[in-house]
């Protein structure tokens, strides 16, 4: 599966005018009418060395790469709308989510229109990033407000940036988890910077765990009750360049008690750090969102929603079906369906989804997901019978190649005699052959 060429008009570049500095990150799409806006915003930004700071951090983030193959290194995302800013994005091996929130008291500008873009962080951008001291005044603007903005030292050339497939397939799996998550523990100014000194200087293979005892946090590999596990524990150093600036640390666990999210509060700002359980499993293998997926979003609902919600803004189902006439099991389903095609993210602050404009199309999402595709053919192909349907309890035969495998559904139990599921117990998502008989099925 090839990734999305993204088309850059200009090149982002930082700028000084009049004392003033001039940030302007250009954008790109694959979607024509995200392409034809010049700029999403434009305005001054409030604390210009600590957004200088967080939006390094990111680019650490995605130029980082645990994995064992070494992977290119990619630009972040960009959401404007609703008053603020997200930027985010994943390391190249996809196992670390980052994103950051510029709240309404961060920024001090115009929003021209509501999106959400690729950016292009490129090499003198971060530099220059890097240079801003304290109480330097920087405007920032997402997207160009001219086709050209070269000066008389450098050209701007037309290139093509790629947006990576993995990150499009994290987008519609980590904020599953995030939606799953529940805060575990509060660190203040005084906890966070002896706790994260603590952290190993390597790379470490054994998982590690949070625990408080009296009013001390520490980092142990020996599991206690009610501490939080962490793989991959040596990624955390990705945020040691902003512990001195942060007021709060909120920690955060998924119910599986695998997934972990690590949530930097700055006031005005909010930068988020999510861990997927090893250093070696990136959030977008997972498969998890495929059952979301088994009914089909009419490209008519999408575009509905998008014509009622701006990017960032909060989405709210039970709201939605009373203010439209919506039967709430159809916007059970909308929901569900929205979240596996990465059209709402997940705040955890506010412990609610938020609507995300991709740069996109959504035909794309399905296929990047070829067991969706392939449980799709076997539906089509007549290759599913039932010799049970009675809900809960379902069994089914379904053809395969050159086998005939059998699955069973009872309840919110489920089993296949197929290699996947054999290999992996339902912990990367359905296999093919369950997924087809649940689309057949009342209950899919």
């Amino acid at each position: 599966m090839s990734d999305v060429d993204v088309l850059y008009t200009s090149s982002s570049q930082l700028t000084q005018k009049s004392g003033i500095q001039q940030l302007v990150l250009s954008h790109g799409s694959e979607l024509e009418e995200i392409s034809n806006i010049p700029c999403f915003f434009w305005g001054s930004i409030t604390d210009s060395l600590l957004t200088a700071k967080c939006l390094m951090t990111i680019s650490k983030v995605v130029r980082a790469n645990y994995g064992p193959v070494d992977l290119t290194m990619f630009d972040p995302i960009v959401s404007a709308g609703t008053e603020q800013l997200r930027f985010e994005g994943f390391s190249s091996c996809n196992g670390v989510y980052a994103r950051l929130d510029l709240l309404e008291d961060a920024i001090d500008g115009e929003f021209i229109a509501s999106g959400t873009t690729n950016v292009d962080f490129n090499e003198p951008m971060l530099h220059a990033l890097n240079s801003i001291k304290k109480g330097e005044k920087m405007v920032m603007g997402v997207g160009s407000k001219e086709v050209s903005v070269s000066t008389a030292k450098s050209k701007v050339v037309e290139r093509n940036v790629s947006l990576p497939t993995r990150w499009i397939k994290g987008l519609t799996s980590v904020q599953l988890f995030l939606a799953g998550m529940e805060e575990r523990f509060r660190l203040n100014k005084i906890q966070i910077i002896p706790l994260f000194q603590s952290i190993p200087k390597t790379a470490v293979k054994s998982n590690f765990y949070l625990s408080k005892r009296a009013n001390k946090f520490v980092f142990s590999p020996i599991q206690t009750k009610d501490s939080v596990f962490i793989g991959g524990i040596h990624r955390l150093r990705l945020l040691e360049g902003l512990l001195p600036y942060c007021d709060h640390l909120i920690v955060y666990q998924e119910k599986d008690a695998e997934t972990v999210c690590f949530v930097m509060d700055f006031g005005k700002m909010r930068l988020s750090l999510a861990l997927s359980p090893s250093a070696y499993r990136g959030f977008s293998g997972e498969g998890n969102v495929l059952e979301n997926m088994i009914q089909t979003v009419p490209d008519e609902w999408v575009q509905a929603v998008n014509s009622l919600l701006k990017s960032n803004e909060m989405f709210d189902p039970t709201l939605l079906s009373i203010e439209h006439d919506v039967n709430f099991d159809t916007m059970d389903a909308l929901t569900a369906s929205l979240s596996s095609i990465g059209l709402l993210g997940y705040d955890l602050n506010e412990s609610q989804h938020y609507y995300r404009r991709l740069p996109f199309k959504m035909s794309r999402i399905l296929a990047l997901n070829p067991r969706l595709k392939n449980a799709r053919k076997l539906v089509s192909d007549e290759s599913v019978e039932f010799k049970v349907n009675t809900p809960p309890y379902i069994e089914a035969k379904v053809k395969g190649t050159d086998v005939e495998h059998t699955v069973i559904i009872n309840g919110d139990q489920f089993r296949c005699t197929c290699n996947w599921f054999t290999n992996h117990q339902g912990q990367r998502g359905l296999c093919k052959h369950i997924l087809a008989v649940k689309m057949l099925t009342k209950d899919g």
